[in-house]
């Protein structure tokens, strides 16, 4: 109904003005990223993505995938010769390494046009997504021989990629792990076990598909320290390179699911016949800490999506209510306008316009730090930047997510009702982002990391020093005439910083306490750090309608967006600092019994 317009304009500003991108083409490793390439790769990109994966987005909701005898799988109708394309075009390798096939551009330039996919159609997206993190996880651990045999084909497409951890008895716990590994007197290993929940874990798009799972040696310690990685594929590998006989690993079913439907969700059995013939990927019973390489790549790219599906249905939002002529202006009393012209229409538009470009700003500016703390040979100034991505990991993924799924939501009540017949379209949108704050970790573990294992293990070291940049920008922003968008980060930043100095006093004695408010605390963060960006993307449009460069139309709609912002969701900040500090004891007291 509305076709997807990759929103090229705000990508670039961000790219330019916030995200840093001609400091990082300095940094060794990054020359290729030329505003001049950078650009022709998102043109191309946003083509691709408009012209062919948008296309077979509604076509893939309503087919799904079908399991078929055998345990054969088969896709919608376009996703072979789509990703025929894909492949060809060398997207997958984007950001990847050079010697394994890879183009080697920056995480700042594979993060827009990742965007671009996933608003486009994110059911056929999660298949690359995956193939990304595994071939980090495999260039960080693998062996060389390992490295030769099996990067080169995951990097460019040919072969499809997983990663399994999820088990029927043990959900998001993976002490409960049960799967086992048994070694082989040729170094090789047989599993035996099954795994749930498995994106692209069956398909016919690749002749080969290549299983990271976890599992267990026999002589093991208990709990996820004794967790060991092991490459499983779906078929053997001869010593030329040459795909053999079908390994033990079978699909016995494939979930039928809210949304995606397009990305079969597999239940993968191993051992069946025998045992699946698998290799260890480093070290025994350290599995998961190479496990996390992949899941940290695919929970930044689950935030990416929860941008990308919040663009896709703000877009959609914004054409229904240009098109939409009911009732009369309320201002004006004028028949025959448009319900874009309705203050509360007005202000959900607003609302979702400025959560997408929060969103963006802070995701392309993590992807910035991802790339300084790969490249930038300063190691102080390297390990900062890591540092920061670590810690902003969760609300990258957890904050982006739920508010992914509030603009979805939000998109279909600007429809009204036509929002809730799929005719319209905007209902998958919703439907498919709803698992987004599900998987790779849900929003209460993304919260409990934060606080646990991101703040309270190191003494909210990190926080602070990101806070003093928090602070010098509202600052900045004070000093350039914006004082209300000053004023309002500073109060902002205040109530993170009681929020932070209580979880911080009470982190030992009263952890119960604490973990009750981790998730408003990650609401809490998210929010400061959104106003920030929008913030920084304030100071940045005003500097260049003052110095006449761009279009100033575009340039004030961000600063007057940066206001909506502070003045709508910054004095959410004091809401959730309260409830951080005060709801865990109403909630530890309450009698489970009493339900």
């Amino acid at each position: 109904m509305y076709d997807y317009q990759p929103p090229l304009r705000d990508m670039q500003f961000i790219l330019a003005e916030l995200a840093g991108l001609d400091d990082i083409a300095r940094l060794p490793g990054c020359e290729e990223a030329s505003a001049d390439v950078i650009g022709a790769v998102l043109e191309e990109a946003g083509r691709f993505a408009a012209g062919v994966l948008a296309p077979l987005n509604r076509a893939g909701d309503e087919q799904g995938c079908r399991l078929l005898e055998g345990g054969r799988v088969a896709t919608p109708e376009g996703w072979q010769p789509a990703y025929a394309q894909f492949c060809a075009a060398g997207w997958l390798g984007l950001s990847l390494p050079v010697e394994f096939g890879g183009q080697g551009l920056p995480k700042l330039v594979s993060t827009p046009v990742m965007e671009m996919w996933n608003a486009a159609n994110m059911a056929f997206t999660m298949l690359p997504i995956l193939n990304q993190g595994q071939a980090e996880a495999l260039r960080i651990a693998a062996s060389a021989e390992q490295k030769r045999t099996w990067l080169p084909k995951v990097v460019s497409g040919e072969w499809g990629s997983t990663m399994n951890l999820t088990e029927p008895q043990a959900g998001s716990d993976l002490a409960a792990t049960r799967t086992r590994a048994e070694p082989q007197a040729d170094g090789s290993y047989k599993l035996f076990g099954q795994k749930i929940f498995i994106s692209y874990g069956e398909h016919e798009l690749t002749p080969n598909i290549v299983h990271l799972v976890l599992a267990r040696l026999p002589d093991a310690p208990a709990g996820v320290k004794g967790l060991s990685l092991f490459i499983v594929p779906k078929f053997l590998v001869e010593p030329d390179g040459s795909l053999g006989a079908r390994n033990d690993v079978r699909c016995i079913s494939i979930e039928h699911k809210m949304g995606i439907h397009g990305s079969p969700t597999c239940t993968l059995s191993f051992g069946e016949g025998g045992g699946a013939i698998g290799w260890l990927v480093g070290e025994p019973n350290r599995g998961l800490e190479v496990m996390f390489v992949m899941m940290n790549e695919a929970r930044f790219g689950v935030g990416v999506q929860g941008a990308a599906l919040a663009e896709r249905a703000y877009q959609m939002a914004l054409g229904y209510a240009r098109e939409r002529v009911q009732g009369r202006d309320a201002v004006s009393g004028a028949a025959g306008r448009p319900i874009l012209c309705h203050p509360d229409v007005k202000r959900m538009l607003l609302s979702m316009r400025a959560r997408v470009m929060a969103m963006r700003t802070l995701l392309y500016t993590a992807a910035g730090w991802f790339d300084i703390a790969h490249h930038h040979p300063d190691a102080a100034v390297a390990d900062k930047h890591r540092r920061y991505v670590d810690l902003l990991m969760p609300v990258a993924k957890g904050w982006c997510t739920e508010l992914g799924n509030d603009v979805c939501d939000e998109a279909i009540q600007v429809f009204g009702g036509m929002g809730f017949v799929e005719e319209t379209g905007v209902a998958q949108h919703f439907r498919d982002a709803r698992i987004i704050t599900i998987y790779e970790g849900t929003t209460g573990i993304q919260a409990n990391d934060l606080v646990g294992r991101k703040i309270l293990r190191e003494g909210g070291a990190t926080l602070r020093e990101l806070i003093v940049e928090l602070r010098a920008s509202a600052t900045a922003l004070s000093a350039a005439g914006l004082a209300e968008l000053g004023d309002g980060q500073g109060a902002a930043i205040d109530a993170l910083e009681s929020a932070t100095d209580w979880i911080l006093a009470n982190g030992r004695e009263q952890l119960g306490e604490v973990l009750a408010g981790a998730v408003p605390f990650l609401h809490l963060l998210g929010t400061v750090c959104g106003g920030w960006q929008l913030g920084r993307a304030a100071l940045a449009a005003r500097a260049r309608h003052a110095a006449g460069e761009g279009d100033p139309v575009y340039l004030d709609g961000i600063v007057e967006l940066a206001r909506f912002y502070m003045a709508t969701l910054g004095p959410q900040a004091a809401a959730h600092a309260a409830t951080v500090r005060e709801a865990g004891g109403a909630l530890t007291r309450f009698d489970e019994a009493a339900f």
